[in-house]
């Protein structure tokens, strides 16, 4: 897809996202997930997953962000997790919970993310993917390769 037209759906979902309805701010959120590689979505998505005015907000952004099974997902959920207070941080985990426990190679394919990140330059993301390994440990997921 064209470069410009990806910064023009970002810019467009960044807007939609600071709207005053929680419901423009979910879809935001779960939208511009997809585009979480792209630098300009990074800091809206930090927002949006640690949304104050509705934790459905954190919530399904979360899930958009580790749906993506990539880096730039659970870097973005890391760097949220590290400052989140504890309802979000309760809301976030549900949201690792419902996206990472269905297939096991999703599961270990995040923890092993996880473990790089820890070692990463960015103290902030190394403290939110430490406490990403202890949720991913305990979580058993439902289905593994035969």
């Amino acid at each position: 897809m064209d470069g410009d037209l990806r910064r023009a759906a970002v810019m467009t979902l960044c807007e939609l996202g600071t709207s005053d309805d929680w419901r423009d701010r979910a879809d935001a959120g779960h939208s511009l997930a997809g585009f979480a590689e792209m630098q300009e979505a990074v800091e809206p998505l930090l927002e949006l997953v640690l949304d104050p005015g509705d934790t459905f907000v954190t919530r399904r952004t979360t899930e958009g962000l580790l749906r993506r099974k990539d880096r730039a997902g659970l870097t973005i959920v890391a760097s949220a997790l590290a400052v989140a207070d504890s309802n979000h941080r309760d809301w976030i985990h549900t949201a690792i919970v419902d996206v990472l426990s269905i297939f096991s190679e999703d599961l270990d394919k995040a923890q092993r993310l996880c473990e790089e990140m820890d070692g990463g330059a960015d103290d902030r993301v190394a403290l939110g993917a430490r406490e990403l390994q202890k949720t991913l440990a305990v979580i058993e997921p439902v289905l593994r390769p035969a």
